[in-house]
């Protein structure tokens, strides 16, 4: 071999080893631009909100109502079912500030001790649907083929009965409690989130870099983890937020027709159907949990409608143009 062979085998060398070194840097600079970007958007998304008043007043709501849920029960002087028939059906006083009900109970009691059973089932029950759906989503866009298509097929079928209608036959199956509604709720709800994911899945994985982490041999939950999931976190925290409101709503519904919580557990649903009877001598046991469900559905959709403008990549678009 002369020289003149040897040098460009060397110089070839010298380049791979510049590549891979210089591959090992930039990685760590990827990651730490990454981070950055995130909090950048953000910052863009919290000045976005404060810019948006129907957004704050979504957002105020809720924390709010998180608030009384979390820390209501310990501070309210009341047992929210302990019987007292002394001052039963009692209108608003100093004492009972939204009067007590016919068995004597306080009314803000029991509607602060409610705000922690209707925002925690809410919670539980999204929490689950977006699991369950961002799984199935993933898998069935990523995978493709027969299992894309026996996933949709299920999804399908669940999204062509009306939520509520099939929440409200599980529900009668299983027997009424609380606990059989959020199992309801939860089976029910989860196609939504996996038609969401899976359309983003099949138009994150056709991007260049997906494609050449499959041609360097990245394993699938490594490319999952890194690429996919990150796109599809903003579509399922709107669609989660708005959920939220459906889910209050469906759970008191449920309850208030006799199949979720039962007396006397001091549920939002469970208050209202107890205080039907008493419109005309006392309208507050049908008014104060009434609009507790208001306004817990219009913080959250308000929220929602407000993370969806902030999140929304073609809104950010435009707004970086200007």
């Amino acid at each position: 071999m002369t020289a003149t062979d040897s040098a460009p085998d060397s110089t070839t060398e010298e380049a791979e080893k510049s590549i891979q070194t210089d591959s090992a840097v930039e990685q760590p600079q990827s990651c730490k631009l990454r981070w950055r970007n995130a909090g950048v958007r953000l910052r863009e998304t919290a000045r976005f909100l404060r810019q948006n008043p129907l957004t704050l007043i979504g957002a105020t709501i809720v924390a709010s109502l998180s608030l009384v849920a979390i820390v209501g029960p310990a501070i309210v002087p009341y047992d929210p079912t302990a019987q007292n028939v002394g001052p039963r059906l009692q209108s608003p006083t100093f004492a009972h500030p939204l009067g007590t009900d016919a068995l004597g109970r306080d009314v803000l009691t029991r509607l602060v001790h409610g705000a922690r059973y209707s925002l925690g089932i809410a919670v539980l029950v999204t929490g689950i649907r977006v699991v369950l759906g961002t799984t199935v989503g993933l898998v069935a866009g990523y995978t493709g083929g027969w299992i894309d298509e026996g996933l949709m097929r299920l999804v399908d079928i669940q999204l062509a009965f009306p939520g509520l209608v099939l929440a409200l036959v599980v529900a009668g199956i299983l027997g009424p409690s609380l606990r059989n509604v959020m199992i309801a709720l939860a089976v029910v709800g989860w196609a939504t989130y996996a038609r969401v994911v899976r359309g983003t899945v099949l138009s994150v994985k056709e991007r260049e870099y997906v494609a050449a982490g499959r041609l360097f041999g990245t394993p699938r939950w490594r490319i999952i983890r890194r690429h996919l999931l990150p796109s599809v976190v903003n579509p399922v925290l709107v669609l989660a937020t708005l959920n939220l409101g459906t889910v209050v709503l469906a759970t008191a519904g449920l309850s208030f027709i006799g199949l979720g919580a039962q007396p006397p557990t001091p549920e939002w649903g469970t208050m209202l159907a107890g205080g039907r009877h008493y419109l005309r001598t006392a309208w507050w046991l049908v008014n104060a949990p009434g609009v507790a469900i208001v306004l817990t559905v219009l913080g959250f959709n308000l929220l929602g409608d407000g993370l969806r403008d902030a999140l929304d990549p073609h809104l950010q678009t435009r707004v970086e143009e200007v």
